[in-house]
């Protein structure tokens, strides 16, 4: 049930802009579930957002993002800064929950009033990002957040939407790993603002250093030179760099302008991804409870109707409907 605007939502707001945590988790809650009353929250805190540094963590499964990530939490939480964590896990096909949860890896941080941690199910959505996650990000960003950490559900060259959320985008690899070779070949390697090897102490570390400045080098020239950085998470070895390259490339986008340029291409992107997945629920909703729509599609099993002109017949009914 929807909580009402001008009351609960009020001061829910009112709540998550003091920085209340369970007020925070509240407020991502009505998000996630499309609860009408996120949507009105969402754009009553937006006006106070735009302040957090948010960051996102792609790379193959099994890379290690979630180490990488709370070692990073410990380095900026010396320097007092407050930090919101989504993590982006793959959904239940029956319960369409996460199903990894809250990192097992972030547990040191679990404790700590200034680390917000949360995640997050995919329900679908291919890019490795959840349909509410910026949305859920700009709460984070209204709470106080300096920091907000994005972590990708780790579905390799799929996970490109990333783009679409972060100011600042770190790649992570691992060497002697098929999806990391993959990564190296595919456009994914134009994504990153910075990259990482983590889990370094492999013998094939440096030849996979090697490979990705060789692939970095045949790319387009760009005004911000991405840095290949070496770690070892488990240990917090090379974290102290990537916290560094993290706070330069904010700087270099800032000086020269394009953070104004980023967040306006990721607010863009944003109003269309949730367009194109409403109208999307709204059409498998009608092709459940409109006996002509789900006759249409019986036609496309049976092959008496292509899918092409069975879509442009959907979706030429629903402009009509409305």
């Amino acid at each position: 049930m929807s909580e009402p605007t001008k009351t609960s939502s009020g001061s829910l707001a009112e709540r998550v802009a003091a920085g209340e945590i369970r007020a925070l988790a509240r407020a991502i809650s009505l998000v996630e579930n499309r609860d009408p009353a996120g949507d009105r929250l969402v754009a009553e805190l937006f006006p106070q957002t735009g302040n957090a540094r948010v960051v996102g963590l792609t790379g193959p499964p099994g890379v290690g993002k979630s180490t990488l990530i709370a070692s990073i939490c410990t380095k900026l939480r010396a320097d007092d800064r407050d930090i919101g964590v989504l993590s982006i896990d793959p959904s239940s096909p029956f319960t369409k929950g996460a199903v990894l949860g809250d990192r097992i890896r972030l547990s040191d941080h679990f404790l700590d009033p200034r680390v917000f941690i949360r995640s997050m199910a995919t329900r679908g959505s291919l890019g490795g990002m959840a349909e509410a996650a910026l949305q859920a990000a700009l709460l984070m960003d209204a709470a106080g957040k300096d920091d907000v950490l994005l972590e990708t559900v780790g579905v390799g060259q799929g996970e490109i939407d990333i783009v679409d959320h972060a100011d600042t985008v770190v790649l992570a690899l691992m060497p002697g790993s098929g999806d990391s070779v993959q990564a190296l070949k595919a456009g994914v390697m134009e994504i990153p603002d910075v990259i990482v090897v983590n889990k370094s102490d492999h013998p094939l570390a440096d030849t996979m250093m090697r490979e990705i400045r060789s692939v970095l080098s045949l790319g387009p020239s760009r005004s911000w030179r991405v840095p290949v950085l070496k770690t070892e998470a488990a240990k917090d070895e090379g974290i102290e760099a990537l916290v560094e390259a993290l706070a330069e490339h904010r700087s270099h986008i800032e000086r020269e302008g394009s953070l104004s340029e980023r967040r306006g291409r990721n607010l863009r992107a944003e109003v269309l991804g949730i367009a194109v997945a409403r109208l999307r629920r709204d059409l498998e909703r009608r092709s459940q409870e409109n006996p002509d729509w789900a006759g249409l599609l019986d036609q496309v099993v049976a092959r008496q109707i292509d899918p092409a002109s069975a879509a442009r017949q959907l979706l030429d009914q629903t402009i009509e409907d409305d």
